[in-house]
Protein backbone atom coordinates (compact mmCIF):
# COMPACT_ATOMS: atom_id res chain seq x y z
CA UNK A 1 0.00 0.00 0.00
CA UNK A 2 1.70 3.38 -1.04
CA UNK A 3 0.28 6.93 -1.04
CA UNK A 4 1.63 10.56 -1.13
CA UNK A 5 2.60 12.28 2.28
CA UNK A 6 2.92 15.85 1.87
CA UNK A 7 3.90 16.04 -1.47
CA UNK A 8 6.85 14.27 -0.60
CA UNK A 9 8.20 10.69 -1.61
CA UNK A 10 5.72 8.47 -1.62
CA UNK A 11 5.69 6.15 0.76
CA UNK A 12 4.69 2.12 1.09
CA UNK A 13 3.35 1.45 3.88
CA UNK A 14 3.56 -2.17 4.09
CA UNK A 15 5.55 -3.25 7.18
CA UNK A 16 9.62 -3.45 6.32
CA UNK A 17 9.33 -7.06 7.42
CA UNK A 18 6.51 -8.14 5.10
CA UNK A 19 8.77 -6.56 2.47
CA UNK A 20 11.85 -9.25 3.27
CA UNK A 21 13.27 -6.45 5.60
CA UNK A 22 14.54 -6.60 8.46
CA UNK A 23 16.84 -4.52 10.84
CA UNK A 24 19.70 -5.72 12.71
CA UNK A 25 17.43 -5.06 15.97
CA UNK A 26 14.39 -6.75 13.79
CA UNK A 27 17.12 -9.80 13.82
CA UNK A 28 18.21 -10.23 17.20
CA UNK A 29 14.88 -9.59 18.61
CA UNK A 30 13.07 -12.32 16.56
CA UNK A 31 15.95 -14.89 17.07
CA UNK A 32 16.10 -13.78 21.10
CA UNK A 33 11.68 -14.00 20.93
CA UNK A 34 12.21 -17.63 19.26
CA UNK A 35 14.57 -18.80 22.29
CA UNK A 36 12.11 -17.16 25.27
CA UNK A 37 9.22 -18.51 23.78
CA UNK A 38 10.67 -21.75 23.85
CA UNK A 39 12.12 -21.85 27.16
CA UNK A 40 9.08 -20.19 28.16
CA UNK A 41 6.96 -23.05 27.19
CA UNK A 42 9.34 -25.72 28.47
CA UNK A 43 9.10 -23.53 32.03
CA UNK A 44 4.87 -23.89 32.04
CA UNK A 45 5.24 -27.92 30.88
CA UNK A 46 7.73 -28.64 33.26
CA UNK A 47 5.64 -26.84 36.46
CA UNK A 48 1.98 -28.62 35.39
CA UNK A 49 4.32 -31.92 35.08
CA UNK A 50 6.11 -31.64 38.65
CA UNK A 51 2.52 -30.56 39.98
CA UNK A 52 1.07 -34.02 38.80
CA UNK A 53 3.88 -36.17 39.60
CA UNK A 54 4.03 -34.83 43.04
CA UNK A 55 0.59 -34.82 43.76
CA UNK A 56 -0.91 -37.87 41.66
CA UNK A 57 2.49 -39.68 41.57
CA UNK A 58 3.04 -39.90 38.15
CA UNK A 59 2.44 -38.03 34.92
CA UNK A 60 0.57 -40.55 33.39
CA UNK A 61 -1.79 -40.75 36.50
CA UNK A 62 -5.41 -42.09 35.20
CA UNK A 63 -6.66 -39.67 38.42
CA UNK A 64 -9.80 -38.86 37.30
CA UNK A 65 -11.15 -34.96 37.94
CA UNK A 66 -13.79 -34.32 40.16
CA UNK A 67 -16.49 -32.53 38.33
CA UNK A 68 -20.33 -33.28 38.10
CA UNK A 69 -20.10 -34.27 34.37
CA UNK A 70 -20.66 -37.50 32.98
CA UNK A 71 -17.21 -38.23 31.04
CA UNK A 72 -14.46 -38.83 32.88
CA UNK A 73 -11.61 -36.83 32.54
CA UNK A 74 -7.94 -37.69 33.41
CA UNK A 75 -5.05 -35.08 35.04
CA UNK A 76 -3.34 -36.14 31.96
CA UNK A 77 -5.49 -34.32 29.54
CA UNK A 78 -5.60 -31.57 32.18
CA UNK A 79 -2.28 -30.62 32.53
CA UNK A 80 -1.78 -30.61 28.83
CA UNK A 81 -5.15 -28.09 28.79
CA UNK A 82 -3.91 -25.65 31.35
CA UNK A 83 -0.35 -25.85 30.29
CA UNK A 84 -1.41 -25.13 26.53
CA UNK A 85 -3.80 -22.06 28.10
CA UNK A 86 -1.30 -20.60 30.12
CA UNK A 87 0.91 -19.96 27.15
CA UNK A 88 -1.75 -18.77 25.17
CA UNK A 89 -2.63 -16.38 28.15
CA UNK A 90 1.02 -15.62 27.77
CA UNK A 91 0.32 -15.06 24.36
CA UNK A 92 -2.69 -12.77 24.87
CA UNK A 93 -0.89 -10.47 27.39
CA UNK A 94 1.71 -9.87 24.76
CA UNK A 95 4.44 -11.30 27.16
CA UNK A 96 6.50 -11.73 24.07
CA UNK A 97 6.12 -8.38 23.03
CA UNK A 98 9.45 -6.68 20.98
CA UNK A 99 8.54 -3.79 22.85
CA UNK A 100 8.91 -5.36 26.43
CA UNK A 101 11.22 -8.24 26.40
CA UNK A 102 14.14 -7.78 27.94
CA UNK A 103 13.35 -4.22 29.60
CA UNK A 104 12.40 -5.41 32.77
CA UNK A 105 9.47 -4.37 34.96
CA UNK A 106 6.89 -4.41 32.92
CA UNK A 107 7.92 -8.06 31.08
CA UNK A 108 7.46 -9.35 34.68
CA UNK A 109 4.17 -7.81 35.66
CA UNK A 110 3.28 -9.10 31.97
CA UNK A 111 3.93 -12.47 33.56
CA UNK A 112 2.33 -12.22 36.69
CA UNK A 113 -0.74 -10.75 35.15
CA UNK A 114 -1.26 -13.37 32.60
CA UNK A 115 -0.77 -15.92 35.48
CA UNK A 116 -3.24 -14.63 37.95
CA UNK A 117 -6.18 -14.17 34.87
CA UNK A 118 -5.54 -17.55 34.11
CA UNK A 119 -6.06 -18.23 37.84
CA UNK A 120 -8.89 -16.39 37.87
CA UNK A 121 -10.48 -18.06 34.95
CA UNK A 122 -10.39 -21.49 36.62
CA UNK A 123 -12.00 -20.53 39.76
CA UNK A 124 -14.88 -18.90 37.65
CA UNK A 125 -14.62 -21.91 35.66
CA UNK A 126 -14.76 -24.48 38.82
CA UNK A 127 -17.54 -22.55 40.41
CA UNK A 128 -19.66 -22.64 36.69
CA UNK A 129 -19.59 -26.59 36.57
CA UNK A 130 -19.12 -27.22 39.85
CA UNK A 131 -15.37 -28.82 39.16
CA UNK A 132 -13.12 -29.29 42.00
CA UNK A 133 -9.80 -29.18 41.26
CA UNK A 134 -6.81 -30.71 43.20
CA UNK A 135 -6.17 -28.01 45.47
CA UNK A 136 -2.50 -29.41 45.77
CA UNK A 137 -2.09 -29.82 42.13
CA UNK A 138 -2.67 -26.22 41.65
CA UNK A 139 -1.21 -24.88 44.87
CA UNK A 140 2.44 -26.57 43.25
CA UNK A 141 1.59 -25.63 39.71
CA UNK A 142 1.34 -21.93 39.46
CA UNK A 143 3.61 -20.72 42.15
CA UNK A 144 6.17 -23.22 40.77
CA UNK A 145 5.51 -21.94 37.19
CA UNK A 146 5.28 -18.17 37.81
CA UNK A 147 8.54 -18.21 39.73
CA UNK A 148 10.59 -20.07 36.81
CA UNK A 149 9.15 -17.94 34.26
CA UNK A 150 10.40 -15.14 35.93
CA UNK A 151 13.96 -17.36 36.46
CA UNK A 152 13.50 -17.85 32.55
CA UNK A 153 13.30 -13.92 32.24
CA UNK A 154 15.92 -13.28 34.34
CA UNK A 155 18.37 -15.83 32.65
CA UNK A 156 17.92 -14.10 29.08
CA UNK A 157 17.89 -10.60 30.19
CA UNK A 158 21.34 -11.32 31.56
CA UNK A 159 22.22 -13.08 28.34
CA UNK A 160 21.48 -10.01 26.56
CA UNK A 161 23.29 -7.90 28.57
CA UNK A 162 26.13 -9.73 28.18
CA UNK A 163 25.71 -9.84 24.58
CA UNK A 164 25.16 -6.08 24.61
CA UNK A 165 28.52 -5.54 25.95
CA UNK A 166 30.51 -7.92 23.51
CA UNK A 167 28.99 -5.39 20.38
CA UNK A 168 25.47 -8.10 19.87
CA UNK A 169 22.23 -7.43 20.54
CA UNK A 170 22.72 -3.90 19.84
CA UNK A 171 19.90 -1.04 19.08
CA UNK A 172 21.51 1.54 16.83
CA UNK A 173 20.00 5.01 17.10
CA UNK A 174 20.07 8.23 14.84
CA UNK A 175 19.83 11.64 17.16
CA UNK A 176 18.08 14.69 15.55
CA UNK A 177 19.07 17.74 17.34
CA UNK A 178 21.96 19.55 18.34
CA UNK A 179 25.06 17.53 19.27
CA UNK A 180 25.34 19.27 22.77
CA UNK A 181 21.72 17.02 23.23
CA UNK A 182 23.59 14.02 20.93
CA UNK A 183 26.85 13.96 23.64
CA UNK A 184 24.07 13.82 26.46
CA UNK A 185 22.32 11.02 25.17
CA UNK A 186 25.50 8.89 24.10
CA UNK A 187 26.97 9.58 28.11
CA UNK A 188 23.47 7.99 29.57
CA UNK A 189 23.63 4.93 27.35
CA UNK A 190 27.15 4.73 28.18
CA UNK A 191 26.58 4.63 32.18
CA UNK A 192 24.29 1.42 31.43
CA UNK A 193 25.92 -0.81 28.16
CA UNK A 194 23.74 -3.62 29.27
CA UNK A 195 20.56 -1.63 27.99
CA UNK A 196 22.28 -2.22 24.59
CA UNK A 197 21.61 1.17 22.80
CA UNK A 198 24.37 2.24 20.44
CA UNK A 199 24.45 6.17 18.80
CA UNK A 200 25.30 5.79 15.35
CA UNK A 201 25.07 9.56 13.98
CA UNK A 202 23.81 12.65 15.01
CA UNK A 203 21.56 14.47 11.95
CA UNK A 204 20.78 18.13 13.34
CA UNK A 205 17.73 20.18 11.52
CA UNK A 206 19.90 23.70 12.68
CA UNK A 207 22.54 23.59 9.81
CA UNK A 208 25.93 24.44 10.18
CA UNK A 209 25.54 27.48 12.80
CA UNK A 210 25.40 24.72 15.00
CA UNK A 211 29.23 23.89 14.63
CA UNK A 212 30.39 26.30 16.18
CA UNK A 213 28.12 25.78 19.68
CA UNK A 214 29.67 22.04 20.93
CA UNK A 215 32.70 21.13 20.31
CA UNK A 216 32.69 17.71 18.95
CA UNK A 217 35.88 15.91 19.25
CA UNK A 218 35.68 16.80 23.03
CA UNK A 219 32.87 14.06 23.39
CA UNK A 220 33.59 11.30 21.24
CA UNK A 221 30.81 11.84 19.27
CA UNK A 222 29.96 10.39 16.00
CA UNK A 223 30.21 12.11 12.91
CA UNK A 224 27.34 14.47 12.02
CA UNK A 225 24.83 12.51 8.95
CA UNK A 226 25.04 15.13 6.03
CA UNK A 227 21.97 14.33 4.66
CA UNK A 228 19.06 16.14 3.41
CA UNK A 229 16.26 14.59 5.47
CA UNK A 230 16.03 12.32 8.62
CA UNK A 231 14.78 9.39 6.23
CA UNK A 232 17.96 9.65 4.29
CA UNK A 233 20.16 9.69 7.39
CA UNK A 234 18.08 6.37 8.63
CA UNK A 235 19.21 4.63 5.07
CA UNK A 236 22.76 5.92 5.34
CA UNK A 237 23.05 5.15 9.12
CA UNK A 238 21.78 1.57 9.50
CA UNK A 239 19.78 2.95 12.40
CA UNK A 240 16.87 1.03 13.70
CA UNK A 241 15.38 4.13 16.26
CA UNK A 242 15.81 7.59 15.28
CA UNK A 243 15.49 9.45 19.08
CA UNK A 244 14.20 13.08 18.25
CA UNK A 245 16.17 16.08 20.63
CA UNK A 246 15.17 18.72 18.51
CA UNK A 247 11.40 19.34 19.21
CA UNK A 248 11.34 22.83 19.04
CA UNK A 249 12.58 22.75 15.47
CA UNK A 250 10.60 20.27 14.54
CA UNK A 251 6.85 20.81 16.54
CA UNK A 252 4.31 18.51 17.19
CA UNK A 253 3.09 18.16 13.02
CA UNK A 254 6.69 17.97 12.52
CA UNK A 255 6.88 14.59 14.57
CA UNK A 256 4.18 13.08 13.64
CA UNK A 257 4.87 13.13 9.94
CA UNK A 258 8.05 11.60 10.84
CA UNK A 259 6.20 9.25 12.67
CA UNK A 260 4.52 8.01 9.41
CA UNK A 261 7.70 8.22 7.59
CA UNK A 262 9.61 6.01 9.40
CA UNK A 263 6.85 3.41 9.60
CA UNK A 264 6.98 1.78 6.81
CA UNK A 265 11.16 1.12 7.11
CA UNK A 266 10.11 -0.52 10.15
CA UNK A 267 12.82 2.07 12.36
CA UNK A 268 10.88 3.72 16.16
CA UNK A 269 10.64 6.95 17.05
CA UNK A 270 11.70 8.15 20.82
CA UNK A 271 11.08 11.68 21.87
CA UNK A 272 13.83 12.36 24.60
CA UNK A 273 12.26 14.66 27.21
CA UNK A 274 15.64 17.05 28.17
CA UNK A 275 16.10 16.31 31.52
CA UNK A 276 18.36 13.54 33.06
CA UNK A 277 18.18 11.59 35.94
CA UNK A 278 14.48 11.48 36.85
CA UNK A 279 13.08 8.01 38.24
CA UNK A 280 10.02 6.66 36.88
CA UNK A 281 8.27 7.05 39.98
CA UNK A 282 8.36 10.53 39.41
CA UNK A 283 7.19 10.60 36.05
CA UNK A 284 3.85 10.33 34.75
CA UNK A 285 1.85 11.70 31.38
CA UNK A 286 -1.38 12.64 31.35
CA UNK A 287 -3.48 13.97 28.27
CA UNK A 288 -5.31 17.15 28.28
CA UNK A 289 -6.75 17.83 24.96
CA UNK A 290 -5.39 15.54 22.95
CA UNK A 291 -1.57 16.95 24.13
CA UNK A 292 0.16 14.25 26.35
CA UNK A 293 1.88 16.60 29.51
CA UNK A 294 4.72 14.98 30.93
CA UNK A 295 4.17 15.68 34.76
CA UNK A 296 7.35 15.45 37.24
CA UNK A 297 6.63 15.32 40.97
CA UNK A 298 8.74 16.60 43.22
CA UNK A 299 12.55 15.69 44.75
CA UNK A 300 11.54 12.61 47.22
CA UNK A 301 14.15 13.49 49.74
CA UNK A 302 12.14 14.18 52.44
CA UNK A 303 10.79 10.62 52.32
CA UNK A 304 14.43 9.62 53.01
CA UNK A 305 14.55 11.30 56.37
CA UNK A 306 10.79 9.42 57.59
CA UNK A 307 10.29 7.98 60.76
CA UNK A 308 9.82 4.83 59.22
CA UNK A 309 13.25 4.40 57.02
CA UNK A 310 14.83 5.43 60.30
CA UNK A 311 13.30 2.33 61.78
CA UNK A 312 14.26 0.62 58.91
CA UNK A 313 17.92 1.78 59.20
CA UNK A 314 18.47 0.93 62.68
CA UNK A 315 16.82 -2.56 63.00
CA UNK A 316 18.60 -3.59 59.73
CA UNK A 317 22.36 -1.70 61.23
CA UNK A 318 21.15 -4.01 64.77
CA UNK A 319 20.76 -7.43 62.12
CA UNK A 320 23.87 -6.48 60.44
CA UNK A 321 26.37 -5.93 63.44
CA UNK A 322 24.84 -8.97 64.85
CA UNK A 323 26.18 -11.29 61.95
CA UNK A 324 29.55 -9.48 61.79
CA UNK A 325 30.23 -9.54 64.67
CA UNK A 326 32.61 -12.58 64.43
CA UNK A 327 34.29 -11.01 61.87
CA UNK A 328 34.80 -7.71 63.13
CA UNK A 329 36.34 -9.29 66.42
CA UNK A 330 38.61 -11.44 64.13
CA UNK A 331 39.36 -7.88 61.95
CA UNK A 332 39.99 -5.93 65.22
CA UNK A 333 42.51 -8.54 66.35
CA UNK A 334 44.87 -8.47 63.13
CA UNK A 335 44.91 -4.87 63.34
CA UNK A 336 45.97 -4.85 67.03
CA UNK A 337 48.63 -7.51 66.48
CA UNK A 338 49.98 -6.33 62.54
CA UNK A 339 50.57 -2.88 64.14
CA UNK A 340 50.88 -0.20 66.76
CA UNK A 341 48.07 1.99 67.52
CA UNK A 342 44.06 2.00 67.70
CA UNK A 343 41.66 -0.77 66.36
CA UNK A 344 39.37 2.14 65.47
CA UNK A 345 39.93 5.17 63.67
CA UNK A 346 37.57 8.61 63.60
CA UNK A 347 37.54 10.66 61.00
CA UNK A 348 34.94 14.62 60.98
CA UNK A 349 32.32 14.03 58.50
CA UNK A 350 29.65 16.43 57.21
CA UNK A 351 26.08 15.10 57.55
CA UNK A 352 22.66 15.72 57.16
CA UNK A 353 21.66 19.27 56.94
CA UNK A 354 25.54 20.19 57.42
CA UNK A 355 25.79 18.69 60.80
CA UNK A 356 29.25 17.45 61.64
CA UNK A 357 29.97 14.01 63.46
CA UNK A 358 32.88 11.46 63.85
CA UNK A 359 32.47 9.08 61.44
CA UNK A 360 33.87 5.56 62.54
CA UNK A 361 36.07 2.78 60.46
CA UNK A 362 38.44 0.31 61.22
CA UNK A 363 42.09 1.89 61.48
CA UNK A 364 43.77 0.94 57.86
CA UNK A 365 46.61 3.23 57.79
CA UNK A 366 49.87 3.75 59.97
CA UNK A 367 49.87 5.84 63.00
CA UNK A 368 50.31 9.68 62.33
CA UNK A 369 49.66 9.02 58.45
CA UNK A 370 47.87 12.40 58.08
CA UNK A 371 50.91 14.05 58.67
CA UNK A 372 52.51 12.88 54.96
CA UNK A 373 49.70 14.04 53.24
CA UNK A 374 51.26 17.08 51.74
CA UNK A 375 54.43 14.93 51.13
CA UNK A 376 51.50 12.86 48.97
CA UNK A 377 49.23 15.23 47.20
CA UNK A 378 51.04 15.44 44.05
CA UNK A 379 50.54 11.96 43.47
CA UNK A 380 46.63 12.18 43.93
CA UNK A 381 44.52 9.88 42.19
CA UNK A 382 41.62 11.01 43.40
CA UNK A 383 38.80 13.29 41.53
CA UNK A 384 38.01 16.91 42.29
CA UNK A 385 39.01 17.36 46.49
CA UNK A 386 38.83 14.02 47.19
CA UNK A 387 42.76 12.37 47.75
CA UNK A 388 42.98 9.01 46.46
CA UNK A 389 46.50 6.91 46.12
CA UNK A 390 46.28 3.20 44.26
CA UNK A 391 49.17 2.48 46.46
CA UNK A 392 49.20 4.60 49.45
CA UNK A 393 52.38 3.84 51.47
CA UNK A 394 50.72 4.91 54.66
CA UNK A 395 47.97 1.62 54.33
CA UNK A 396 49.30 -1.30 56.64
CA UNK A 397 49.11 -4.69 54.68
CA UNK A 398 46.58 -5.55 56.99
CA UNK A 399 44.56 -2.23 55.95
CA UNK A 400 44.82 -3.36 51.66
CA UNK A 401 42.92 -6.26 52.77
CA UNK A 402 40.37 -4.26 54.72
CA UNK A 403 39.92 -1.80 52.06
CA UNK A 404 39.66 -4.11 49.14
CA UNK A 405 36.40 -5.82 50.67
CA UNK A 406 35.35 -2.95 52.28
CA UNK A 407 36.00 -4.36 56.00
CA UNK A 408 37.47 -1.32 57.64
CA UNK A 409 33.31 0.50 56.87
CA UNK A 410 31.81 -2.04 58.73
CA UNK A 411 31.90 0.08 62.09
CA UNK A 412 29.94 2.57 60.32
CA UNK A 413 26.47 0.83 61.49
CA UNK A 414 27.32 2.16 65.10
CA UNK A 415 26.94 5.67 62.85
CA UNK A 416 23.48 4.19 61.87
CA UNK A 417 22.89 3.62 64.98
CA UNK A 418 23.13 6.60 66.92
CA UNK A 419 20.95 8.69 63.79
CA UNK A 420 24.27 10.35 61.77
CA UNK A 421 23.94 7.96 58.97
CA UNK A 422 21.72 5.91 57.02
CA UNK A 423 22.39 2.32 55.32
CA UNK A 424 22.37 3.73 52.26
CA UNK A 425 22.90 7.37 51.38
CA UNK A 426 25.67 9.87 49.42
CA UNK A 427 29.10 9.52 50.80
CA UNK A 428 29.91 11.20 53.84
CA UNK A 429 31.74 14.24 52.90
CA UNK A 430 34.69 15.75 54.60
CA UNK A 431 34.47 19.48 55.91
CA UNK A 432 37.05 20.16 53.15
CA UNK A 433 34.89 18.94 50.67
CA UNK A 434 31.79 20.91 51.86
CA UNK A 435 33.55 24.05 52.30
CA UNK A 436 33.87 23.63 48.03
CA UNK A 437 30.40 22.38 47.66
CA UNK A 438 28.09 24.99 45.55
CA UNK A 439 24.57 25.59 46.06
CA UNK A 440 23.61 22.88 43.74
CA UNK A 441 26.54 19.92 45.20
CA UNK A 442 25.00 20.98 49.02
CA UNK A 443 21.64 19.43 48.18
CA UNK A 444 23.63 16.12 48.99
CA UNK A 445 23.04 17.14 52.73
CA UNK A 446 19.24 17.13 52.78
CA UNK A 447 20.03 13.28 53.31
CA UNK A 448 22.09 11.39 55.87
CA UNK A 449 25.04 10.02 54.25
CA UNK A 450 25.05 6.18 54.44
CA UNK A 451 27.31 3.26 54.79
CA UNK A 452 26.83 2.64 50.74
CA UNK A 453 25.20 4.04 48.15
CA UNK A 454 25.01 4.79 44.37
CA UNK A 455 28.54 5.62 44.47
CA UNK A 456 29.46 2.17 45.93
CA UNK A 457 27.84 0.16 43.27
CA UNK A 458 29.06 2.42 40.26
CA UNK A 459 32.57 1.80 40.76
CA UNK A 460 33.56 3.35 44.20
CA UNK A 461 37.14 5.12 43.55
CA UNK A 462 37.12 4.44 39.69
CA UNK A 463 34.43 7.72 39.50
CA UNK A 464 35.23 11.29 38.15
CA UNK A 465 34.24 13.44 40.86
CA UNK A 466 31.49 14.73 38.61
CA UNK A 467 30.30 11.60 38.26
CA UNK A 468 29.92 11.07 41.99
CA UNK A 469 27.91 14.27 42.68
CA UNK A 470 25.34 13.69 39.76
CA UNK A 471 24.98 9.88 41.67
CA UNK A 472 24.73 11.49 45.20
CA UNK A 473 22.04 14.24 43.65
CA UNK A 474 20.25 11.41 41.53
CA UNK A 475 19.90 9.55 45.01
CA UNK A 476 18.80 11.88 46.76
CA UNK A 477 16.17 13.48 44.15
CA UNK A 478 14.79 9.97 43.75
CA UNK A 479 14.52 8.34 47.07
CA UNK A 480 12.68 4.88 46.88
CA UNK A 481 12.73 2.22 49.88
CA UNK A 482 12.96 -0.30 46.77
CA UNK A 483 15.89 1.74 45.27
CA UNK A 484 17.85 1.44 48.64
CA UNK A 485 16.90 -2.73 48.80
CA UNK A 486 18.67 -3.13 44.80
CA UNK A 487 21.63 -0.58 46.23
CA UNK A 488 22.31 -3.09 49.13
CA UNK A 489 21.97 -6.25 46.76
CA UNK A 490 24.58 -4.67 44.55
CA UNK A 491 26.56 -3.37 47.21
CA UNK A 492 27.40 -6.91 48.36
CA UNK A 493 28.15 -7.91 44.49
CA UNK A 494 30.62 -5.36 44.28
CA UNK A 495 32.38 -5.66 47.56
CA UNK A 496 32.53 -9.19 47.31
CA UNK A 497 34.61 -8.21 42.93
CA UNK A 498 35.93 -5.51 45.16
CA UNK A 499 35.63 -3.24 42.14
CA UNK A 500 37.00 0.35 42.40
CA UNK A 501 38.50 -0.37 46.05
CA UNK A 502 42.04 0.98 46.60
Amino acid sequence: MAFQLDGEQTLDLTPGHARGQRSGKGLWQAEYGRRLRLTDALVVGGAVALAQLIRFGGVDTNAPLDWAGDARIGYSVISIVLALTWIGFLAVSKAWSASVIGTGPEEYRRLIAATMRLFGVIAIVSLLLRIDFARGYLAIAFPVGLAGLVLNRLFWRKFAARQRRSGRYLTSVLVVGRRDSAGEIMRCFARDPAVGYHVVGVYTPYGASDETEFDIAATDLPPVVEESSVLDAVRATGADTVAIAATEHLGAKGINDLLWKLAPLGVELVVTPGFVDVADQRISIRPVANLPLLHLEKPQYDRANSLGHAAFDFFFAAAALLAVCPLMIATALAIKLTSRGPVFYRSERIGLNGRPFDMIKFRSMYVDADKELDALLPENDGAGPLFKLRDDPRVTPIGRILRKYSLDELPQFLNVLTGDMSVVGPRPPLRVEVDRYDRKVRRRLLVRPGVTGLWQVSGRSDLSWEESVRLDLSYVENWSMVQDLLIIKKTISAVARSDGAY
